[in-house]
Protein backbone atom coordinates (compact mmCIF):
# COMPACT_ATOMS: atom_id res chain seq x y z
CA UNK A 1 0.00 0.00 0.00
CA UNK A 2 2.81 2.61 1.00
CA UNK A 3 4.60 1.57 -2.71
CA UNK A 4 1.59 2.18 -4.00
CA UNK A 5 0.74 5.56 -2.39
CA UNK A 6 4.83 6.73 -3.19
CA UNK A 7 4.82 5.81 -6.82
CA UNK A 8 1.25 7.40 -7.39
CA UNK A 9 2.74 11.10 -6.27
CA UNK A 10 6.11 10.58 -7.49
CA UNK A 11 3.98 10.03 -11.03
CA UNK A 12 2.11 13.03 -10.69
CA UNK A 13 4.91 14.72 -10.03
CA UNK A 14 6.59 13.54 -13.24
CA UNK A 15 3.50 14.40 -15.33
CA UNK A 16 3.82 18.02 -14.38
CA UNK A 17 7.58 18.04 -14.63
CA UNK A 18 6.99 16.72 -18.33
CA UNK A 19 4.82 19.28 -19.17
CA UNK A 20 6.39 21.86 -17.09
CA UNK A 21 9.40 21.33 -19.07
CA UNK A 22 7.46 20.90 -22.95
CA UNK A 23 6.02 24.65 -22.36
CA UNK A 24 9.54 25.84 -20.37
CA UNK A 25 12.13 24.72 -23.02
CA UNK A 26 9.71 26.16 -25.91
CA UNK A 27 10.49 29.76 -24.17
CA UNK A 28 14.39 28.49 -24.09
CA UNK A 29 16.52 30.18 -27.07
CA UNK A 30 19.74 29.37 -28.44
CA UNK A 31 22.03 31.70 -28.58
CA UNK A 32 23.62 30.24 -31.78
CA UNK A 33 20.21 31.69 -33.56
CA UNK A 34 20.96 35.17 -32.38
CA UNK A 35 21.89 38.24 -34.74
CA UNK A 36 25.55 39.76 -34.00
CA UNK A 37 25.67 43.54 -32.01
CA UNK A 38 24.25 46.23 -34.29
CA UNK A 39 26.41 48.38 -31.73
CA UNK A 40 28.89 47.98 -29.38
CA UNK A 41 28.45 49.28 -25.84
CA UNK A 42 32.38 48.80 -23.59
CA UNK A 43 32.23 45.23 -22.08
CA UNK A 44 34.16 44.11 -19.12
CA UNK A 45 34.23 40.76 -18.94
CA UNK A 46 35.78 39.89 -15.38
CA UNK A 47 38.06 36.37 -14.59
CA UNK A 48 38.89 35.26 -11.19
CA UNK A 49 41.18 32.58 -10.62
CA UNK A 50 43.08 30.85 -8.24
CA UNK A 51 45.72 28.44 -9.12
CA UNK A 52 44.48 28.11 -12.92
CA UNK A 53 48.02 28.38 -14.44
CA UNK A 54 46.81 25.23 -16.45
CA UNK A 55 43.34 26.41 -18.28
CA UNK A 56 43.35 30.49 -18.55
CA UNK A 57 45.69 30.88 -21.23
CA UNK A 58 43.88 28.95 -23.58
CA UNK A 59 40.06 30.65 -22.17
CA UNK A 60 41.37 34.09 -22.65
CA UNK A 61 42.70 33.92 -26.12
CA UNK A 62 39.89 32.13 -27.22
CA UNK A 63 38.07 35.85 -26.02
CA UNK A 64 40.98 37.80 -27.30
CA UNK A 65 39.73 35.89 -30.79
CA UNK A 66 35.92 37.38 -30.59
CA UNK A 67 34.82 39.35 -33.18
CA UNK A 68 33.29 41.53 -30.65
CA UNK A 69 35.99 44.06 -29.89
CA UNK A 70 34.60 46.69 -27.66
CA UNK A 71 36.35 44.70 -24.85
CA UNK A 72 38.28 45.49 -21.67
CA UNK A 73 39.45 42.20 -19.65
CA UNK A 74 39.69 42.35 -15.70
CA UNK A 75 41.78 39.40 -14.91
CA UNK A 76 41.79 38.90 -11.13
CA UNK A 77 44.60 37.02 -9.51
CA UNK A 78 42.94 35.34 -6.10
CA UNK A 79 45.50 34.19 -4.08
CA UNK A 80 47.14 31.87 -6.71
CA UNK A 81 50.20 29.34 -5.70
CA UNK A 82 51.34 28.43 -9.16
CA UNK A 83 51.85 30.45 -12.29
CA UNK A 84 48.46 32.00 -12.35
CA UNK A 85 50.22 35.42 -11.91
CA UNK A 86 52.65 35.02 -14.13
CA UNK A 87 50.36 33.88 -16.67
CA UNK A 88 47.95 36.91 -16.35
CA UNK A 89 50.88 39.44 -16.54
CA UNK A 90 52.07 37.79 -19.90
CA UNK A 91 48.41 37.86 -21.22
CA UNK A 92 48.53 41.64 -20.29
CA UNK A 93 51.64 42.08 -21.86
CA UNK A 94 49.70 40.94 -25.17
CA UNK A 95 47.23 42.90 -25.55
CA UNK A 96 46.34 46.31 -23.95
CA UNK A 97 42.82 45.94 -23.20
CA UNK A 98 43.70 43.52 -19.88
CA UNK A 99 44.88 44.29 -16.71
CA UNK A 100 45.41 42.30 -13.86
CA UNK A 101 44.71 42.28 -9.94
CA UNK A 102 46.65 40.71 -7.76
CA UNK A 103 44.96 39.57 -4.18
CA UNK A 104 47.34 38.84 -1.86
CA UNK A 105 44.89 38.18 1.50
CA UNK A 106 41.10 37.46 1.46
CA UNK A 107 39.06 40.15 4.24
CA UNK A 108 37.30 38.32 6.54
CA UNK A 109 33.76 37.71 6.17
CA UNK A 110 34.14 36.88 2.70
CA UNK A 111 34.58 33.54 0.29
CA UNK A 112 37.24 34.39 -2.14
CA UNK A 113 35.73 33.98 -6.06
CA UNK A 114 32.94 36.90 -4.51
CA UNK A 115 35.56 39.16 -2.95
CA UNK A 116 37.75 38.80 -6.38
CA UNK A 117 34.85 39.02 -8.88
CA UNK A 118 33.83 42.04 -6.93
CA UNK A 119 37.49 44.02 -6.58
CA UNK A 120 37.22 42.82 -10.47
CA UNK A 121 34.23 44.88 -11.28
CA UNK A 122 35.66 47.84 -9.26
CA UNK A 123 38.23 48.39 -11.65
CA UNK A 124 35.61 47.79 -14.74
CA UNK A 125 34.62 50.51 -16.73
CA UNK A 126 32.12 48.96 -19.32
CA UNK A 127 28.05 49.35 -19.40
CA UNK A 128 27.93 45.65 -19.66
CA UNK A 129 29.59 43.32 -17.12
CA UNK A 130 30.63 39.20 -17.99
CA UNK A 131 31.65 37.17 -15.02
CA UNK A 132 32.78 34.13 -16.29
CA UNK A 133 35.92 31.41 -15.34
CA UNK A 134 39.05 30.66 -16.22
CA UNK A 135 38.20 27.42 -18.09
CA UNK A 136 35.44 28.62 -19.89
CA UNK A 137 36.56 28.45 -23.92
CA UNK A 138 34.02 30.53 -26.45
CA UNK A 139 33.62 30.55 -30.12
CA UNK A 140 34.57 33.62 -31.90
CA UNK A 141 30.72 34.89 -32.41
CA UNK A 142 29.83 34.65 -28.78
CA UNK A 143 30.07 38.17 -27.40
CA UNK A 144 28.92 39.48 -30.32
CA UNK A 145 25.99 37.43 -30.51
CA UNK A 146 25.26 37.92 -26.56
CA UNK A 147 25.20 41.31 -26.99
CA UNK A 148 23.25 41.23 -29.90
CA UNK A 149 20.59 39.48 -28.40
CA UNK A 150 21.18 41.39 -24.56
CA UNK A 151 20.30 44.47 -26.54
CA UNK A 152 17.56 43.07 -28.97
CA UNK A 153 15.53 41.84 -25.67
CA UNK A 154 16.79 45.19 -23.57
CA UNK A 155 17.59 42.79 -20.75
CA UNK A 156 19.38 43.30 -17.17
CA UNK A 157 20.91 40.16 -17.24
CA UNK A 158 21.59 37.34 -19.47
CA UNK A 159 23.26 33.66 -18.50
CA UNK A 160 23.82 31.34 -21.08
CA UNK A 161 24.36 27.19 -19.81
CA UNK A 162 27.46 25.94 -21.89
CA UNK A 163 28.50 22.62 -23.36
CA UNK A 164 29.50 20.87 -20.43
CA UNK A 165 32.13 18.32 -22.29
CA UNK A 166 33.42 15.22 -20.14
CA UNK A 167 35.14 12.13 -21.81
CA UNK A 168 35.25 9.53 -18.74
CA UNK A 169 31.94 7.85 -19.51
CA UNK A 170 30.58 7.99 -16.30
CA UNK A 171 31.87 11.52 -15.62
CA UNK A 172 29.09 12.07 -18.80
CA UNK A 173 26.20 10.13 -16.93
CA UNK A 174 27.02 12.10 -13.78
CA UNK A 175 27.24 15.32 -15.47
CA UNK A 176 24.23 14.71 -17.84
CA UNK A 177 22.08 13.55 -14.57
CA UNK A 178 23.04 16.62 -12.78
CA UNK A 179 21.83 19.05 -15.33
CA UNK A 180 18.65 16.98 -15.34
CA UNK A 181 18.23 17.18 -11.57
CA UNK A 182 18.75 21.11 -11.98
CA UNK A 183 16.74 21.29 -14.75
CA UNK A 184 13.50 19.68 -13.18
CA UNK A 185 14.45 20.98 -9.47
CA UNK A 186 15.30 24.22 -10.42
CA UNK A 187 13.09 25.31 -13.73
CA UNK A 188 15.76 27.59 -15.40
CA UNK A 189 13.76 28.34 -18.07
CA UNK A 190 11.48 30.28 -15.30
CA UNK A 191 14.34 33.01 -15.84
CA UNK A 192 12.72 33.66 -18.73
CA UNK A 193 8.76 34.04 -17.55
CA UNK A 194 8.47 38.06 -16.61
CA UNK A 195 5.99 37.09 -13.70
CA UNK A 196 8.17 34.75 -11.76
CA UNK A 197 10.45 35.63 -9.49
CA UNK A 198 12.28 32.75 -10.08
CA UNK A 199 15.63 33.33 -11.33
CA UNK A 200 18.65 31.64 -12.49
CA UNK A 201 22.83 32.04 -12.87
CA UNK A 202 25.30 29.90 -14.57
CA UNK A 203 29.17 30.65 -13.43
CA UNK A 204 30.97 30.12 -17.01
CA UNK A 205 28.39 33.08 -18.47
CA UNK A 206 26.66 35.83 -16.19
CA UNK A 207 25.83 38.97 -18.35
CA UNK A 208 24.86 41.92 -16.57
CA UNK A 209 24.41 45.85 -16.66
CA UNK A 210 26.54 47.57 -14.07
CA UNK A 211 23.30 49.41 -13.03
CA UNK A 212 21.46 45.99 -12.42
CA UNK A 213 24.15 44.45 -10.61
CA UNK A 214 24.95 47.56 -8.21
CA UNK A 215 21.32 47.23 -7.58
CA UNK A 216 20.79 43.85 -6.78
CA UNK A 217 24.03 44.89 -4.34
CA UNK A 218 26.94 43.48 -6.03
CA UNK A 219 28.68 40.07 -4.97
CA UNK A 220 29.11 41.91 -1.37
CA UNK A 221 25.42 40.83 -0.79
CA UNK A 222 26.27 37.54 -1.66
CA UNK A 223 30.13 37.37 -0.57
CA UNK A 224 29.86 34.12 1.61
CA UNK A 225 27.58 32.18 -1.28
CA UNK A 226 29.56 29.67 -2.45
CA UNK A 227 26.72 29.44 -5.44
CA UNK A 228 26.86 32.57 -5.95
CA UNK A 229 26.61 32.52 -9.86
CA UNK A 230 23.21 31.10 -8.83
CA UNK A 231 22.54 33.74 -6.21
CA UNK A 232 23.22 36.40 -8.52
CA UNK A 233 20.52 35.45 -10.70
CA UNK A 234 18.16 35.31 -8.51
CA UNK A 235 18.55 38.20 -6.88
CA UNK A 236 18.05 39.96 -10.42
CA UNK A 237 14.48 38.35 -10.12
CA UNK A 238 13.48 39.64 -6.69
CA UNK A 239 14.86 43.26 -8.00
CA UNK A 240 12.04 42.97 -10.73
CA UNK A 241 14.59 43.05 -13.32
CA UNK A 242 14.55 41.67 -16.41
CA UNK A 243 16.17 38.37 -17.43
CA UNK A 244 16.95 35.50 -20.30
CA UNK A 245 18.73 32.03 -19.83
CA UNK A 246 19.81 30.79 -23.02
CA UNK A 247 22.04 28.19 -24.73
CA UNK A 248 24.77 28.00 -25.88
CA UNK A 249 26.01 24.34 -26.82
CA UNK A 250 28.74 25.59 -29.70
CA UNK A 251 29.62 28.96 -28.76
CA UNK A 252 30.16 28.25 -24.96
CA UNK A 253 31.99 25.39 -23.92
CA UNK A 254 34.13 24.31 -20.88
CA UNK A 255 34.69 20.91 -19.45
CA UNK A 256 33.49 20.92 -16.02
CA UNK A 257 35.65 18.63 -14.10
CA UNK A 258 37.92 15.94 -15.82
CA UNK A 259 36.93 13.15 -14.00
CA UNK A 260 34.58 11.47 -11.61
CA UNK A 261 36.16 11.89 -8.64
CA UNK A 262 36.93 15.87 -9.30
CA UNK A 263 33.25 16.10 -9.68
CA UNK A 264 32.62 14.43 -6.72
CA UNK A 265 34.90 16.97 -4.93
CA UNK A 266 33.57 20.03 -6.53
CA UNK A 267 30.42 19.48 -5.31
CA UNK A 268 31.51 19.52 -2.16
CA UNK A 269 31.38 23.43 -1.77
CA UNK A 270 27.77 24.11 -2.72
CA UNK A 271 25.88 20.74 -2.36
CA UNK A 272 25.25 21.14 1.41
CA UNK A 273 24.69 25.32 0.59
CA UNK A 274 21.80 24.34 -1.75
CA UNK A 275 19.98 22.75 0.95
CA UNK A 276 20.16 25.71 3.19
CA UNK A 277 22.77 23.63 5.59
CA UNK A 278 19.91 21.85 6.97
CA UNK A 279 19.76 17.51 7.46
CA UNK A 280 16.62 18.15 7.25
CA UNK A 281 16.48 18.60 3.80
CA UNK A 282 19.30 16.65 3.14
CA UNK A 283 17.60 13.40 4.20
CA UNK A 284 14.23 14.80 1.85
CA UNK A 285 16.81 15.21 -0.89
CA UNK A 286 17.80 11.48 -0.51
CA UNK A 287 14.58 10.17 0.00
CA UNK A 288 13.23 12.18 -3.32
CA UNK A 289 15.65 10.92 -5.35
CA UNK A 290 15.82 8.01 -4.69
CA UNK A 291 12.12 6.95 -4.60
CA UNK A 292 11.62 8.95 -7.87
CA UNK A 293 14.53 7.91 -9.71
CA UNK A 294 15.80 4.67 -8.38
CA UNK A 295 13.07 3.17 -7.03
CA UNK A 296 10.94 2.58 -9.89
CA UNK A 297 13.97 0.20 -11.63
CA UNK A 298 13.50 -2.21 -9.74
CA UNK A 299 9.77 -2.37 -8.97
CA UNK A 300 8.89 -2.41 -12.55
CA UNK A 301 9.99 -6.18 -11.87
CA UNK A 302 7.28 -6.17 -9.04
CA UNK A 303 5.08 -9.52 -9.00
CA UNK A 304 2.22 -6.79 -7.83
CA UNK A 305 0.76 -6.12 -10.97
CA UNK A 306 -0.26 -2.23 -9.76
CA UNK A 307 2.99 -1.87 -8.84
CA UNK A 308 4.31 -2.97 -12.10
CA UNK A 309 1.99 -1.02 -14.29
CA UNK A 310 2.55 2.32 -11.67
CA UNK A 311 6.57 1.72 -12.02
CA UNK A 312 6.31 1.18 -15.93
CA UNK A 313 4.22 4.48 -16.43
CA UNK A 314 6.92 6.31 -14.04
CA UNK A 315 9.86 5.37 -16.11
CA UNK A 316 7.95 6.39 -19.05
CA UNK A 317 7.30 9.52 -18.03
CA UNK A 318 10.95 9.69 -16.25
CA UNK A 319 12.29 8.98 -19.91
CA UNK A 320 10.45 11.53 -22.00
CA UNK A 321 11.96 14.48 -19.24
CA UNK A 322 15.57 12.83 -19.06
CA UNK A 323 15.61 12.73 -23.26
CA UNK A 324 14.21 16.55 -23.20
CA UNK A 325 16.73 17.51 -20.79
CA UNK A 326 19.31 15.73 -22.06
CA UNK A 327 18.66 17.14 -25.90
CA UNK A 328 18.01 20.64 -25.15
CA UNK A 329 20.80 20.98 -22.53
CA UNK A 330 23.62 19.09 -23.08
CA UNK A 331 25.39 16.65 -26.17
CA UNK A 332 25.28 13.70 -24.74
CA UNK A 333 23.37 10.68 -25.83
CA UNK A 334 19.63 10.26 -24.34
CA UNK A 335 20.58 6.56 -24.25
CA UNK A 336 22.59 7.56 -20.87
CA UNK A 337 19.18 7.40 -19.39
CA UNK A 338 19.61 3.58 -18.99
CA UNK A 339 22.04 4.00 -16.35
CA UNK A 340 19.58 6.57 -14.93
CA UNK A 341 19.40 4.77 -11.52
CA UNK A 342 23.26 4.05 -10.63
CA UNK A 343 24.25 7.60 -11.52
CA UNK A 344 20.97 8.95 -9.26
CA UNK A 345 22.59 6.18 -6.54
CA UNK A 346 26.15 8.55 -7.28
CA UNK A 347 23.96 11.47 -7.11
CA UNK A 348 22.79 10.95 -3.26
CA UNK A 349 26.27 9.31 -2.58
CA UNK A 350 27.56 12.99 -3.60
CA UNK A 351 24.97 14.80 -0.93
CA UNK A 352 25.76 12.76 1.91
CA UNK A 353 29.21 12.77 0.99
CA UNK A 354 29.27 16.53 1.07
CA UNK A 355 26.84 16.86 4.01
CA UNK A 356 29.39 14.89 6.33
CA UNK A 357 32.52 16.52 5.25
CA UNK A 358 30.99 19.61 5.44
CA UNK A 359 29.61 18.79 9.20
CA UNK A 360 32.48 16.80 10.09
CA UNK A 361 35.37 19.80 8.95
CA UNK A 362 33.30 22.30 10.30
CA UNK A 363 32.74 24.32 6.93
CA UNK A 364 33.88 23.84 3.97
CA UNK A 365 37.22 24.05 1.82
CA UNK A 366 36.93 25.90 -1.46
CA UNK A 367 40.38 27.03 -3.41
CA UNK A 368 42.00 25.80 -0.64
CA UNK A 369 40.65 28.19 1.92
CA UNK A 370 38.10 26.87 4.97
CA UNK A 371 35.14 28.60 5.72
CA UNK A 372 33.26 27.60 8.79
CA UNK A 373 29.92 26.51 8.85
CA UNK A 374 29.04 29.44 11.30
CA UNK A 375 30.25 31.58 9.32
CA UNK A 376 28.53 29.95 6.02
CA UNK A 377 24.76 29.79 7.93
CA UNK A 378 25.03 33.38 9.53
CA UNK A 379 25.23 34.94 6.11
CA UNK A 380 22.62 32.34 4.17
CA UNK A 381 20.06 34.96 2.65
CA UNK A 382 17.81 36.24 4.23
Amino acid sequence: MVLLILLSLTLVIWILATIDALIGFRKLDSLEKAGGADQEPLLSVIVAARNEEEHITQSVLTQLAQTYKNTEWILVNDRSEDGTGNVMENLKGSDSRIQVIHIESLPEGWLGKNHALYKGFQLASGRLILFTDADVMYHPEAFSRAVGYFEEHSLDHLTAAPNLSAKPFWLKAFVAFFLFGFSYYKRPWLGNNPRSKTGVGIGAFNMITRSAYEKVGTHEYIKMRPDDDLQLGMMVKRQGLKQRIVTAMTLIEVEWYQTLGEALGGLEKNTFAGLHYRISMVLFSVFGVFVSQVLPFFTVFSGNQSVAILSAVNLAFLAVLYVMVTKKMTQFSPWLFLVLPFTALLFIFSILRASYLTMKRGGIIWRGTKYTLAELRKNTLR
